[in-house]
């Protein structure tokens, strides 16, 4: 529960504190005092955006600051989520600096907007006056039978292997539609790979017939040059060999008369031993070199084909040519695939199709069984706020699968016992909203753990015995809850356990709003004023005191 809200420089609050009592806290003033003011103060440790525009003294900056008293279970999930220290106590601070910059802090840790919304969604339900349009929303009605049924772990668990089964069905939907682009390029690309397999092409095939057709065109000249060398070195009328043979010959004749004739004599034997190898291995290149028309004709034939597929493809060698092969049959072989994948996925879908069909049909029952007593208690309570001819009605129709399940839930309202049922939010007046959302919240506060409700004047439109039958049921809500309720009704304010006054302060030519918790007599005072007027009548402080009894 809300235990202290601190507010500092705050629209026209300088510096304020409020300690609220556990039960029925009813807060009440002038219109224009700054009732709201303080809600909107207390919006912002809520999680709301921060205007820069609502500093008092715009040098310094706004604070906001509220001390609540939190059962440790109730919020353990989200201070372990966030790594932040849990405490008995737990304090929200929201600063709004002169420059218009926010921060926000639990427990002295800063934390972000979004980790804000999300604490206080736990502690407070802050109802407002246009909060009344949400009775007409789908997922507001969806989440009141929900919180009645109070089975969280069901529907969290049915979400995820919803989530589960939205991907699958993604996935479905984008293969299946990259099997159909892709089987329009099947054909084309089975005739391309067909074309390749055919020519047959191996690495560096068309590289190499390069070079072969080289050699077999130049056979002529090759083995005339081979044929002169090798005549040149060993079958001339004098071969170079034989000269050779004979110098060395004559050098070596000389060993004994010069010591560095051995030497030269002995390079010339190598020279000999060398050309003489030179010689063999020209005379086996020569045999080797042969021309061959025919083949000639065939490689020609073979290289056209092989460059007509590289300028085709835009490549250049024939190693770009084989990547092209296995791509065009991973291609290929990947379409013929699709199917295979496609069947799996489809049996996957079945499957989750059919657990949460389960899911779906016992989540719905549960909604069906608690629809009909939720119908009864808002009805009981409608006639006790005044609407003794209006009824409520839940309709629940079944449909397509959704994160929720397959329920479409609908609030129809007759105001008038004519059976004439219309949807909620488009037959309903603003006073009728408002008592229909206060009867509402108090069934569903009752199944769900909030232990604080604030009311901004959820009396409008609405007074005599149906306000007072309002403040009944606040009361007997506050039993388990901490309520806060700003009201003009003193029909509702008679039923406070703390009762605070707001009105306005003039200080040094400045208005500031101010608030005071009343005593038994001011309590008294204040609702008879409202009763009959600034100065009011015996009779009204009478009633004040009945009401107040």
């Amino acid at each position: 529960m809300l235990q202290r809200l601190i507010i500092k420089n705050y629209a026209i609050i300088e510096n304020l504190e409020i300690d609220f009592s556990g039960n029925l806290n009813v807060i009440t003033g002038e219109t224009g005092a700054g009732k709201s003011i303080l809600l909107g103060a207390l919006s912002l440790i809520l999680g709301e955006r921060a205007d820069p525009g609502v500093l008092f003294d715009k040098t310094r900056k706004c604070v906001i600051e509220g001390i609540f008293k939190v059962k440790k279970s109730q919020v353990a999930a989200f201070f372990q989520r966030h790594e932040l220290d849990l405490e008995d106590q737990l304090i929200i601070r929201r600063e709004i600096s002169a420059a218009g910059k926010s921060r926000a802090f639990v427990n002295d840790t800063p934390v972000n907007i979004s980790q804000l919304s999300e604490l206080s969604s736990h502690l407070v339900d802050l109802h407002q006056q246009f909060d009344t349009l949400d009775l007409g929303n789908a997922d507001f009605q969806r989440e009141v039978i929900d919180a009645l049924v109070n089975k969280p772990a069901g529907l969290q668990q049915y979400h995820q292997v919803y989530l589960q089964y939205a991907q699958v069905q993604k996935k479905y939907k984008q293969l299946h539609d990259s099997r159909d682009h892709a089987n329009k390029e099947l054909d084309y690309n089975k005739f391309l790979l067909d074309e390749l397999s055919e020519a047959g092409f191996g690495p560096n095939e068309i590289e190499d017939l390069d070079s072969e057709l080289q050699l077999l065109t130049h056979a002529e000249e090759i083995k005339n040059t081979l044929n002169r060398v090798f005549f040149q070195l060993k079958e001339d009328e004098q071969p170079i060999l034989q000269q050779i043979k004979q110098l060395q010959s004559s050098l070596q004749g000389l060993s004994a008369f010069h010591k560095d004739v051995p030497g030269v004599a002995a390079r010339l034997l190598s020279s000999y031993l060398e050309l003489q190898d030179i010689a063999g291995e020209v005379e086996n290149i020569n045999d080797q070199v042969q021309y061959d028309g025919v083949r000639i004709e065939l490689v020609n034939e073979r290289m056209a084909l092989g460059y007509r597929l590289l300028k085709k493809h835009g490549l250049h060698t024939s190693g770009e040519l084989l990547a092209l092969k296995e791509e065009l049959t991973a291609r290929v072989d990947n379409v013929l695939n699709l199917d295979e994948q496609l069947l799996l996925l489809e049996q996957e879908q079945a499957q989750l199709h059919e657990t949460l069909l389960k899911a779906a049909i016992v989540i719905s029952a549960e909604r069906q069984a608690q629809a009909a007593p939720f119908e009864k208690k808002v009805n009981t309570l409608l006639a006790q706020v005044g609407m003794p001819n209006a009824r409520l009605k839940v309709a629940l129709t079944e449909g397509e699968l959704n994160p929720y399940g397959h329920d479409t839930i609908e609030f129809l309202f007759d105001a008038n016992k004519s059976n004439q049922f219309a949807p909620v939010g488009k037959v309903a007046s603003g006073g009728e909203l408002s008592r229909l959302m206060l009867c509402i919240k108090s069934l569903v506060a009752k199944s769900v753990a909030l232990p604080t409700l604030i009311f901004d004047e959820i009396d409008t439109g609405i007074s005599g015995e149906a306000a007072r039958q309002v403040g009944i049921i606040l009361k007997d809500l506050a039993k388990a809850h901490q309520i806060i309720c700003i009201t003009h009704q003193p029909q509702i304010a008679g039923k406070a356990d703390a009762h605070y006054f707001v009105y306005k302060d003039a200080k040094a030519d400045k208005v500031t709003t101010s608030v005071r918790l009343l005593s038994q007599e001011e309590r008294i005072d204040k609702i008879a004023q409202m009763l009959s007027g600034e100065k009011p009548t015996a009779a009204a402080l009478e009633n004040a005191r009945e009401m107040v009894r």
